[in-house]
């Protein structure tokens, strides 16, 4: 009989990823391959899902009031950015309620476990849908129905 396989999350358990804050996030493509270009001269030449992956994670800053791109770099199996949120902000489109709190209020509960993916508005829900973007379009493109593009969390 086979065992089930449980991924163990590698987030910071308790921890409520819709706070506002700074956010250095790695995502890796299935079996570290080389899909998204090469490195000629040290300089990284992105292919044409290279150029899928930039256009769904600008996207995702311009559909996503929440978040604020500053910084990010797309390697030939993976990409590092620092990703703001900002809670609360009425420039971007948030309903503006001054500071956030320290700790949880009854409008703002604590993190929890949902059951059927992440929390609104929170890393997970970014990463979730941009994820979704980029595999939709690399399959189009590749004509590969289903074809993982990601690493899946262990």
């Amino acid at each position: 009989m086979t065992r089930p396989h449980h991924r163990r999350s590698i987030r910071l358990p308790g921890h409520d990823y819709t706070i506002a804050g700074a956010y250095f996030i790695t995502i890796c493509t299935n079996g570290r391959e080389c899909l998204f270009g090469q490195i000629i001269d040290g300089e990284m030449c992105l292919n044409a899902l290279g150029e899928i992956v930039r256009d769904e994670w600008e996207k995702s800053a311009a559909i996503r009031a929440e978040i604020e791109i500053r910084e990010y770099v797309i390697m030939p199996n993976h990409i590092h950015t620092i990703v703001m949120i900002r809670w609360g902000d009425p420039l971007r489109g948030q309903a503006g309620r001054g500071d956030r709190p320290v700790a949880p209020t009854e409008d703002r509960p604590a993190a929890r476990v949902r059951p059927n993916g992440p929390d609104p508005k929170s890393i997970g829900a970014l990463i979730a849908g941009f994820k979704s973007g980029v595999t939709t379009r690399i399959n189009q493109y590749r004509q590969t129905p289903a074809a993982p593009v990601w690493q899946r969390t262990r």
